[in-house]
C-alpha cells in the first residue's frame, strides 16, 4: 500500500482545497505534497497499529488524514481540513509561576 493507492482521495481533497479553503501558509502545490506525505505517514501508522486498533492517523496544522480498517482489503481514507481563524486566541506557552513562599 502506498500513497498512490489513495490517488483519487488526494485529488478530490486537492480540488476541494483549491475551491473552498483559504490558507495563508500553503499553496495548492504545497497541499498536494503535504497530502502525499501525510498519507504515507498514515499508512505507516495503520500498518504498525497495535492489536485491536482500527485506524492510522497523520496530521499537521492544516490537514488530518485517517485510514480506517474495513472488512475489505483496502482501508477507507478520510482527509479533513482543520479549520481555524486568525482571530482565535493562541494559548499562552508560558507556564504560570507558583506563588513564592515566605
Amino acid at each position: 500500500m502506498t500513497a498512490a493507492t489513495f490517488k483519487s482521495e488526494i485529488a478530490e481533497a486537492t480540488r476541494n482545497y483549491d475551491k473552498y479553503v483559504v490558507c495563508l501558509e500553503k499553496t495548492g502545490e504545497d497541499v498536494e505534497r503535504a497530502l502525499q506525505s501525510l498519507v504515507e505517514k498514515a499508512i505507516k501508522a495503520f500498518e504498525n497499529r497495535g492489536p485491536g486498533l482500527r485506524h492510522g492517523i497523520a496530521l499537521d496544522r492544516q490537514v488530518t488524514v485517517i485510514l480506517s480498517q474495513t472488512e475489505g482489503e483496502r482501508p477507507l481514507c478520510g482527509i479533513y481540513f482543520n479549520l481555524s481563524s486568525p482571530y482565535h486566541r493562541q494559548k499562552s506557552s508560558k507556564v504560570p509561576k507558583a506563588p513564592e513562599e515566605v
